[in-house]
């Protein structure tokens, strides 16, 4: 009797807890730069969950080493709903396929919800023969070892894209792997290099102005900063072929789940605004929620993925 009374008291004040949830400010850790999509996403967000929430979200960055530090430092936080974590498909689900972290995302984390989803496109120099996703797989295949692609790094969101489309579009090509995406695209504008998947935010004004052209974006629902735009799962007739860069918010594991649940609502409620999804457009992204449990499903769905990609491609980078 007196165990049970226990309990209950206990999920008693856990309620309350979750309930008065938050009652101070809350931090929000960026394990990238400023400027960089996931710290624009989660401070646009942030700012919008402040206004509902009544205190501060305030953002920290903590950038290194691809983002594993400042994930690192969220992940080993009290979980108690007051540190949280821009997190994004980087850091994630593609880094724990290709080198030692000192976390495991799917055990020291508790997903919350995503806030954003930035898809990529095809893009090849304006000069370049082919007028359609089809007719440039036809030209590429028919050339075998003779085309490039570029991507910002090995490893990088982008590569893998590349890789994954060129393995479902059975494209022999090279890789010229550069140092961030500007360096990747000016030589693909210049024709130094054949095409490149790169983000909608990176490769959007180079199409709007003439200098590249796209043969369509890789998610499935297309890009509402490239309209018009086809996805090439259509274009390029690849069923099957749908990716994005995601990014969300996580807290330390252990955080308890009725904080989680209720900064998911709100968090669903922010990126419904029409101001939110007009900012989201402008940097080339897409607004996405979901549920803590469904977050969880994706994040194992896509650490699995960005396995066989890495697998299937020999991907390897130096620790």
């Amino acid at each position: 009797m007196r165990k049970a009374l226990l309990l209950l008291s206990f999920a008693c004040s856990f309620a309350v807890h979750a309930q008065s949830y938050p009652n101070r400010p809350v931090k929000v850790i960026i394990p990238w730069p400023p400027g960089q999509a996931t710290d624009l996403a989660a401070r646009i967000v942030g700012e919008r969950l402040s206004q509902q929430l009544g205190q501060p979200f305030i953002m920290e960055n903590k950038p290194g080493a691809g983002g594993a530090i400042g994930t690192e430092i969220a992940a080993r936080s009290a979980p108690d709903g007051y540190t949280l974590l821009a997190a994004s498909s980087g850091p994630i689900s593609i880094m724990p396929n290709l080198q030692k972290i000192p976390y495991d995302p799917l055990k020291d984390l508790a997903p919350i919800s995503l806030i954003a989803a930035a898809p990529f496109a095809l893009v090849v120099p304006a000069n370049f023969p082919a007028t359609n996703a089809k007719e440039f797989l036809a030209l590429v295949r028919a050339n075998p070892g003779k085309y490039t692609f570029a991507s910002s790094g090995t490893g990088a969101t982008a590569h893998m894209f590349a890789e994954l489309f060129n393995s479902m579009a059975q494209l022999k090509v090279v890789h010229i792997p550069y140092k961030g995406s500007v360096p990747a695209l000016t030589d693909v504008i210049g024709g130094q290099v054949a095409y490149a998947i790169e983000t909608v935010a990176a490769t959007g004004g180079f199409i709007k102005s003439g200098k590249l052209k796209t043969f369509g974006v890789t998610s499935a629902r297309g890009s509402a900063a490239l309209p018009g735009v086809p996805s090439l799962a259509e274009s390029a007739d690849l069923p099957g072929y749908d990716v994005s860069a995601w990014i969300g918010y996580a807290a330390p594991a252990g955080t308890p789940k009725d904080i989680l649940v209720k900064l998911a609502a709100e968090i669903q409620k922010a990126v419904q605004a029409s101001d939110l999804k007009d900012r989201y457009i402008t940097l080339g992204m897409d607004t996405a929620s979901n549920t803590p449990d469904e977050m969880m499903t994706m994040m194992r769905r896509e650490q699995d993925r960005y396995a066989q990609i890495i697998k299937n491609a020999n991907i390897k980078i130096e620790n």
